[in-house]
C-alpha cells in the first residue's frame, strides 16, 4: 500500500501580518491626508511633497514584502526603519519650528509604528526594543529637545511594539508545542494501525503454525517453536513501537511543520455507502448466528469496514480463548442515530485483569484490533465477561462521527 507524507504548515502569526499590511496603507494615507489638510503651514511643503512621493510608493510596492514573516527580510526591514526615520529628521526642513514645538505631527506621523512592528513580529521583543530605540532618538533630535511629548510618544511606541514581540514569541512557542503534539498523535495512529495489521494477519498465522505444530509432533513441533519465538519478538516490537516520531520545524520564518505520514485506503475516492450486512455475512456458519435487520445498514466505506475488522477481531479472540466448540452470536442494531454491533459467546469468560496483563505482553487484539479501530472512527468498544458465563463486546458507531476516508464528517444515506 503506497504511503504519502501529508505536510502542514501552521503559522499563528499570519494575522498579525495581514493586519500590519492594512495598517500601513491606512497611516499611509492618514499621514498624507494631514499633509493636505495643513500644506499651507508649513514652510517648505515641498520637502513634505518630496517625501510622500517616496513614502506612498514605497509602502505599496513593498506589501507582499510584510504579508509574511519569510518575505520580511533584514534589508527590507533596515530599509523601512530608515524611510521613517529619514521622515522624522525632514520634518524641521518642512515645518516650522514653532509648529514642532508646539506638537505638531512628523511627515511620516503614525506610518512610523508600522516600521517598528515589522521588526516586533519578525524578530521578537529584542528587535522591537532596538527598533524603538532609534525611532525615538530621531524623535528627540527633530523636536530639538527632550520633552513630555516626546517621552509619552516614544514610550508608547517601544511599550506596544516590545509587548507585541513578546507575544509573537510565545505564540510561536507554543505553535511549536502544538506542532509537535500534533506529530507525536499521527505517529501514535500510524504505529496503532500497524501494530493492528501485523496483529490481525501475521501475528494470527504465526500462533495458529505454534499451536497445530504442536498438536501434530514431530519436526512441525520445532516449526511450531519456531512460530512460538518468533510471535513473542513480533509481540514486542509491535508494543514498543514501530514509528518514529519526528518533530516540527522550528524555522520561525515558515511557521511550525507538521509532517504525518498517510496511508491511502484501498476504498475508490467516493463515499458511497456500504451495507454492513454484507461484510459480516461470510461471519455466519454452524458457530456463529447472525442477526441482523431486514433492511441495509449503510454506513461510509471507512466506517464499515473498520467495524466489521472489530467484529473479525472479536470473534478471533473467541476461538483462540473460548475454544473451538464454542458459540457466538453477533447482533446488528440500526439505530437512527448510532449502529451497534454486539458479538456475545458463550466461553468462559476473561478473568479479571487479564486484559491488562495481556496488554503488557504485548498481545494487543482488544485494545488495538476492537478499541483501536472504534476510537479512529469516533466510536466505543465496551467489552463485558463475567467469569462463566461468556463475554460480550458492544461496537457503537454514532453516524455523525463516521469519516470517510478522507477524514470528513459523513453520514450514512
Amino acid at each position: 500500500m503506497a504511503k504519502r507524507e501529508r505536510v502542514m504548515r501552521m503559522s499563528v502569526e499570519q494575522p498579525l501580518w495581514r493586519a500590519l499590511t492594512a495598517y500601513r496603507v491606512l497611516t499611509m494615507l492618514y499621514a498624507i491626508g494631514l499633509f493636505v489638510a495643513a500644506h499651507e503651514k508649513l514652510d517648505r511643503p515641498w520637502v513634505a511633497i518630496g517625501y510622500y512621493a517616496v513614502l506612498a510608493p514605497w509602502t505599496l510596492v513593498t506589501l507582499p514584502r510584510v504579508a509574511n514573516a519569510a518575505s520580511c527580510t533584514r534589508r527590507f526591514l533596515v530599509a523601512d526603519l530608515t524611510i521613517a526615520i529619514a521622515g522624522i529628521l525632514l520634518t524641521p526642513l518642512a515645518d516650522s519650528h514653532q509648529r514642532i514645538v508646539d506638537g505638531g505631527p512628523t511627515l511620516p506621523s503614525i506610518w512610523t509604528a508600522g516600521a517598528v512592528l515589522a521588526y516586533a513580529i519578525k524578530g521578537g521583543w529584542r528587535w522591537a526594543a532596538f527598533a524603538s530605540l532609534l525611532v525615538g532618538v530621531a524623535n528627540v533630535v527633530q523636536r530639538g529637545a527632550f520633552s513630555r511629548d516626546t517621552l509619552h510618544n516614544v514610550l508608547l511606541v517601544c511599550i506596544a511594539s516590545i509587548a507585541i514581540g513578546y507575544v509573537v514569541e510565545v505564540a510561536r512557542a507554543s505553535e511549536r508545542t502544538l506542532a509537535r503534539a500534533l506529530e507525536i498523535e499521527a505517529a501514535t495512529r500510524e504505529r496503532e494501525r500497524l501494530a493492528r495489521d501485523i496483529h490481525d494477519s501475521v501475528l494470527q498465522v504465526l500462533a495458529m503454525v505454534q499451536r497445530r505444530g504442536t498438536a501434530i509432533g514431530g519436526e512441525a513441533a520445532e516449526l511450531g517453536r519456531l512460530a512460538g519465538e518468533q510471535e513473542v519478538a513480533l509481540r514486542t516490537l509491535v508494543a514498543g513501537g514501530l514509528v518514529r516520531t519526528s518533530y516540527a520545524s522550528e524555522d520561525a520564518s515558515q511557521g511550525a511543520v507538521v509532517r504525518a505520514v498517510e496511508v491511502p485506503d484501498d476504498e475508490p475516492d467516493d463515499t458511497a455507502p456500504l451495507d454492513l450486512r454484507t461484510l459480516l455475512a461470510p461471519h455466519a456458519g454452524s458457530k456463529v448466528t447472525l442477526s441482523e435487520p431486514g433492511a441495509p445498514v449503510l454506513l461510509v466505506p471507512r466506517a464499515a469496514g473498520e467495524l466489521a475488522a472489530a467484529v473479525s477481531a472479536a470473534l478471533d479472540n473467541v476461538h483462540r480463548h473460548a475454544g473451538a466448540d464454542a458459540r457466538a452470536w453477533i447482533l446488528v442494531e440500526d439505530d437512527p442515530d448510532e449502529v451497534i454491533v454486539t458479538v456475545r459467546d458463550d466461553g468462559p469468560g476473561i478473568p479479571e485483569g487479564r486484559l491488562a496483563e495481556a496488554e503488557g505482553e504485548g498481545r494487543l487484539g482488544v485494545a488495538l484490533s476492537i478499541r483501536g479501530r472504534l476510537r479512529d472512527i469516533g466510536g466505543t468498544a465496551e467489552l463485558i465477561s463475567v467469569p462463566g458465563q461468556g463475554t460480550e463486546v458492544e461496537l457503537k458507531v454514532p453516524r455523525e462521527q463516521a469519516r470517510d476516508p478522507r477524514g470528513k464528517a459523513g453520514k450514512a444515506r
